[in-house]
């Protein structure tokens, strides 16, 4: 670990670099998925210490900020990139979107949390914060409903869960798209995907905002949530009556921070992400109102002694994530996710309400038409639309990775969408059709 000294000079030097040219330009835009309470937090900060500087933050969803800087125009690009996902950073990156920033990193920031670097190895994106996954879930309406508390992902799959969990949609949320990815990489593709699909199905709502998971499970609309950690943590330290668990199935990942290609104003977008780094940017994420888990390990001898630390032995995570892997299949995870789950989540939940009714009278009694039944309408209604094999195929994942297509292609792709879409609604009544019946048949 590097002395404090150290760390003092090289946040100095930075800050006065950045200084010298920034006199003349006072206006930093930053673009993030970010919620309020955590945004609002650093512009109020910097914008203190940094006299005459106006900070404006742009919220939007993980992938509709991807799309903003790649189509905003060449002379009105925002300065930063800020969000959870590093598989959206490499989205990023592979575009040649970020500039590179790797003189910014903090010198006591360790090179790996577990086995991921924090930091970008090319040096185009800097971890901020470090981010796991897991389930929150409201404890009056746990007792209310007498439910168990989940551990793990695979407890949201039993039938005393129906109707009572939420999650968003990883086209509208990196954070959700991080948690599928992160069930798809310790389970592998197929047998994450059941997961997937019986957790979603027992499911009360998918959804438009990653905010909205949370916001209901804190009032008492959802029992349970898929969630970013610090959603959980920060509604549990701001007094709402709601608990936190990481799954053993779990992964921590840094959450980003970058300058973007040709930003309008580059200087005083490094003049914030050196901040960010920074012990002072750095203590303000153990506010209760945020509540993320620092990169600098010093800041943690400020936390409450409860506080999760994944440098210190805290949070254990089996999942190595592998951002690439995740970057190659990114929009394909989303449109499967989409197309199967929530334009069809109706008639999923309905295939899933049969089978857990056809399970609960068959069990105990042995009627093996029946049970071959059950099992025709499970994999009906749990196994993935893509194979395994086809996710891995090059060109089949440069048709949704292509963001420049051509009419054929574009043609391609809604035909595929809208035959996964078709053949799911398909496969979900037909699922609830052949439970129906099994149910019937238990004598």
């Amino acid at each position: 670990m590097y002395p404090q000294r150290i760390v003092t000079s090289w946040l100095a030097a930075l800050l006065l670099a950045a200084g010298a040219t920034a006199a003349h330009a006072q206006q930093l835009t930053i673009i993030t998925s970010f919620p309020k309470d955590l945004t609002e937090a650093y512009k109020r900060a910097f914008e203190t210490r940094n006299p005459g500087v106006k900070v404006e933050v742009l919220n939007r969803g993980t992938s509709a900020a991807i799309a903003y800087v790649r189509e905003a125009p060449a002379t009105n690009k925002p300065d930063v990139f800020w969000a959870s996902a590093p598989d959206a950073f490499e989205v990023l990156n592979k575009e040649n979107l970020l500039a590179k920033v790797a003189d910014l990193a903090n010198p006591a920031v360790p090179k790996k949390v577990g086995a991921y670097p924090v930091n970008h190895p090319g040096g185009f994106y800097l971890g901020q914060a470090l981010a796991g996954y897991g389930l929150m879930w409201n404890t009056r309406y746990m007792k209310a409903n007498r439910l168990p508390e989940p551990k793990e992902w695979v407890d949201l799959m039993k039938p005393v869960y129906f109707g009572h969990v939420a999650i968003s949609s990883p086209s509208r949320s990196g954070t959700t798209h991080l948690t599928i990815e992160t069930i798809l990489q310790g389970e592998g593709w197929e047998k994450g995907w059941q997961q997937v699909l019986m957790i979603t199905g027992n499911s009360a709502a998918v959804t438009e905002r990653s905010f909205g998971v949370p916001d209901g499970v804190n009032n008492g609309q959802f029992g349970i949530g898929l969630v970013i950690d610090f959603f959980g943590l920060s509604a549990k330290a701001s007094g709402f009556p709601v608990e936190f668990v990481y799954p053993s199935m779990t992964s921590i990942v840094p959450a980003n921070i970058g300058l973007v290609a040709n930003a309008r104003n580059p200087d005083m977008g490094r003049k914030f992400i050196a901040f960010a780094l920074s012990p002072e940017g750095q203590e303000i994420l153990l506010d209760p109102k945020i509540r993320r888990l620092p990169v600098l390990p010093a800041t943690y001898q400020k936390a409450p002694a409860d506080y999760p630390n994944p440098f210190g032995g805290k949070v254990k995570a089996k999942v190595n994530f592998n951002s690439e892997l995740s970057e190659s299949r990114y929009y394909v995870v989303s449109s499967i996710f989409d197309q199967t789950i929530t334009f069809r989540h109706r008639e999923l939940v309905a295939a899933t309400k049969a089978i857990h009714e056809a399970t609960a009278r068959l069990a105990g009694k042995k009627n093996p038409e029946a049970q071959k039944l059950l099992e025709e309408a499970r994999e009906l209604a749990f196994a993935p639309i893509v194979s395994e094999a086809k996710s891995k195929d090059k060109e089949f994942l440069a048709l949704f990775r292509d963001t420049k297509r051509d009419a054929l292609k574009t043609k391609q792709l809604t035909g595929l969408e809208e035959y996964w879409n078709s053949t799911a609604r398909k496969n979900y009544v037909r699922a609830a059709e052949l439970a129906n019946r099994a149910a019937a048949m238990a004598r």
